[in-house]
């Protein structure tokens, strides 16, 4: 008998394990999939650590969750500089001066102002969806060239049907900076970040290839509380409809060449090229693969979710919350159940944020003075 069963090996249910563990509890760990680190999952080919299910970057100013990662992994120094690709024009991101003088041809912080501030006058209320939001942050011409048609290509929907918070927080700069993250804390870890959750399992029993929904009422037996990542709506056999999710396809390619694009992510803003982004795996660990004569690259693909596919970005329309919303009401009624994670919890996070809310979980849980709850901002 456990303490506690884990219903997956990603990032939130491996912290929590590893925080359990550590504070003397049994902790059995099972993932359906056949590796750990869920979407974090990067596997060495040709020296080169590909990132499974896209790229993960992490970044973070909470120094409580930097210093945690960094019990488990050391990371580089990478600094997340995508270049955006329209119709064969290359712009700087995320939105700076680069990106202005590529486009308005403007050299200074007050002609930028200028144009974005005659720009956005169109939207005279507050922004009532993403494209409204995005022309007040950055006028038309970015929105049109470097915005709409890259999302549209991801959520599958008109930028005019999708909530304006999902582009809230977009990165705006007037100064000279292609650092994609407003972030104290950022980088890869090095050897990939499979090896960075196997060390927090270290010692742990864990279970691949389980599917817990298969046999639920026999794995429950097992413990005396259980932690589930999953789906929110799958938990309950879709009882109420359900919830919808984007998913990602890739294409990845080994090239007989030493460099493909030269730089990590490269997005293809227009919409009549039908991947998103192109991602060049070795360039995020630069320091150990720029003198492999072999590249990696992957095209993502953005789709619908359907039976069988993993589900990546919750689709956080009114539609859809309020139906979270609803079995969020039916998992407050499992009283031996704690629903955790970008699945469990039908909302996207950050590698950072699942983190820092595993320390919250299992703080909460143990209702340790010896360990500092953990806040979201």
């Amino acid at each position: 008998m456990y303490d506690y069963l884990i219903v997956g090996a990603g990032l939130f249910g491996s912290v929590c394990a590893r925080e359990l563990t550590d504070a003397g509890k049994s902790v059995l760990v099972i993932d359906k999939r056949n590796h750990i680190a869920g979407n974090a999952f990067t596997e060495n080919i040709e020296g080169i650590n590909v990132h499974k299910y896209g790229a993960h970057i992490f970044h973070t100013n909470y120094k409580v969750v930097w210093d945690y990662v960094s019990r488990f992994a050391e990371f580089n120094r990478f600094t997340n500089s995508p270049i955006a690709n329209f119709k064969g024009e290359l712009y700087s991101l995320p939105f700076n001066m680069y990106t202005f003088h590529q486009i308005w041809g403007c050299t200074t912080p007050a002609e930028a102002q200028r144009i974005i501030v005659e720009q956005r006058n169109e939207i005279d209320r507050e922004p009532q969806n993403l494209e409204e939001q995005a022309i007040s942050l950055v006028g038309r011409d970015v929105y049109e060239k470097l915005i709409q048609g890259y999302t549209e290509k991801q959520w599958g929907r008109s930028c005019t049907d999708l909530l304006a918070f999902i582009i809230r927080r977009l990165p705006v700069r007037f100064t000279f900076d292609n650092n994609y993250f407003n972030a104290r804390y950022q980088g890869i870890s090095i050897g990939g970040y499979t090896n960075m959750v196997g060390r927090m399992l270290d010692g742990i029993e864990v279970k691949l290839g389980c599917d817990y929904l298969s046999k639920k009422a026999t794995l429950n037996a097992l413990s005396d509380k259980v932690i589930y990542t999953g789906a929110l709506d799958a938990y309950f056999g879709f009882q109420l409809g359900r919830l919808a999710y984007r998913t990602v396809r890739f294409e990845t390619e080994l090239l007989n060449t030493p460099n493909f694009q030269g730089n990590a992510v490269i997005n293809y803003t227009d919409r009549d090229v039908p991947f998103t982004r192109i991602i060049e795996h070795k360039w995020f660990e630069p320091e150990s693969t720029q003198q492999i004569r072999k590249t990696v690259i992957s095209r993502e693909y953005s789709k619908e979710w359907q039976e069988g596919d993993e589900s990546f970005y919750p689709v956080n329309d009114t539609q859809n919350n309020a139906l979270r919303d609803a079995y969020k009401a039916l998992a407050a009624r499992e009283k031996h159940v704690i629903f955790g994670g970008r699945l469990g919890e039908f909302q996207y996070y950050d590698m950072d944020q699942i983190i820092g809310s595993a320390l919250a979980c299992v703080s909460k849980e143990l209702k340790s003075e010896d360990i500092e709850p953990f806040k979201q901002s």
